[in-house]
């Protein structure tokens, strides 16, 4: 989408010529098209699946099995309710996340898109909570962070529930929120999973970026916020998320880290931001390259050896910070690991991304 001017204003035209091609004015304004991006999830698609067609606003569900080996597509139509409203694109070579998305926004006509992750699922009555306001771009809500070992007899009564509070989120806010912290449990706001306009994404022509594999959501809703989005958020839990330990997103490779300091760079390159906006998503960048340089000093150490490693550094002068604290962090994370209770020992309890206040 940038930095290449020629590239973002051929890509505005090409989707104002999609949006006239669509019948969107026989498209009710609260239908919500699902996106589901899936990569053999022939386990779980079919939770993740039911849990949207249960949806009275979903319309469209669109599955992209994106060079699957492991039978989704087949899971998939194993989940399908007959009602019509399912579809599935399948890829034969792996393509990315932000691809498979594109390419269901491209082929859907709903005027809502909603992302779910192949092995999540919404909770029920999510979007009548979600579109009881209109005055948004965006609209998030707060997630559940389920154990895998947990959802064999999961009871989605334990949930808590919060009243809705809403309230909006600005670009530095959201940035901040997106930097993480080691010693603290992940709750990156980049994790959220909004229901976007269609007609807000069209207007300022903003599509995922195919770039990344990592960190694919964090940038849309940053670009989206510095070119003004109403990004609204409220309390009420209406997605589960399920934490595996071979999740894609727990093995990203190190040049996925690049890319996405990349796309930080390119942004701050735009000249679309400028104050806290602006020093935000510097921070960010200067994080996740932080990130970037540790890794590779990892990688570059185990293929070629220390001295191999200790070049890099000497090549890279401004490596040479983050690296030695990624490997204190690294010293102090082991240390404590050691010392505090063994994992089969911590009792497993539900997780929030964000707490509010109980619902009466």
């Amino acid at each position: 989408m940038y930095p290449c001017a020629g590239a973002s204003a051929r890509m505005k035209v090409s989707m104002m010529e999609e949006a006239k091609r669509k019948t969107v004015a026989n498209v009710s304004d609260d239908s919500v098209c699902v996106i589901i991006a899936a990569k053999n999830a022939a386990d779980t698609i079919g939770m993740a699946i039911s849990s949207a067609l249960g949806e009275t606003q979903v319309t469209e569900v669109i599955v992209v099995d994106d060079g699957s080996t492991d039978g989704t597509s087949n899971a998939a139509r194993t989940a399908d309710d007959g009602s019509g409203r399912m579809r599935i694109i399948r890829f034969d070579i792996n393509q990315g996340p932000s691809h498979a998305r594109n390419q269901a926004i491209a082929a859907s006509s709903a005027a809502l898109i909603s992302i779910l992750d192949a092995d999540d699922f919404f909770l029920a009555g999510r979007f009548s909570n979600l579109l009881a306001a209109t005055d948004w771009d965006l609209a998030g809500d707060n997630m559940v962070f389920v154990d895998q070992k947990e959802l064999r007899g999961f009871d989605a009564s334990s949930i808590k529930r919060f009243s809705s509070e809403p309230r909006f989120l600005d670009l530095p806010a959201f940035v901040e929120r997106n930097i993480s912290r080691r010693g603290k449990q992940r709750g990156e706001l980049g994790f959220l999973k909004p229901v976007i306009r269609r007609d807000f994404l069209d207007r300022h022509g903003l599509r995922y970026n195919e770039n990344l594999r990592l960190g694919e959501d964090y940038d849309l809703y940053t670009r989206a916020l510095a070119v003004g989005a109403r990004f609204q958020i409220i309390n009420n839990c209406g997605y589960g998320a399920v934490v595996r330990s071979d999740s894609l997103s727990g093995r990203h490779r190190t040049d996925d880290l690049r890319q996405l300091a990349d796309a930080d760079k390119a942004l701050l390159e735009s000249g679309v931001l400028s104050g806290e906006g602006r020093e935000a998503v510097r921070q960010h960048e200067r994080h996740i390259r932080g990130k970037y340089h540790h890794r590779q000093f990892l990688d570059t150490k185990a293929q070629g050896g220390l001295g191999a490693a200790l070049g890099y550094c000497l090549k890279s002068p401004s490596a040479v910070a983050p690296v030695a604290q990624g490997i204190l962090s690294d010293k102090l994370d082991g240390f404590l690991q050691r010392r505090g209770p063994k994992a089969s020992e911590a009792p497993i309890e539900l997780r929030y991304l964000f707490t509010g206040s109980a619902a009466e």
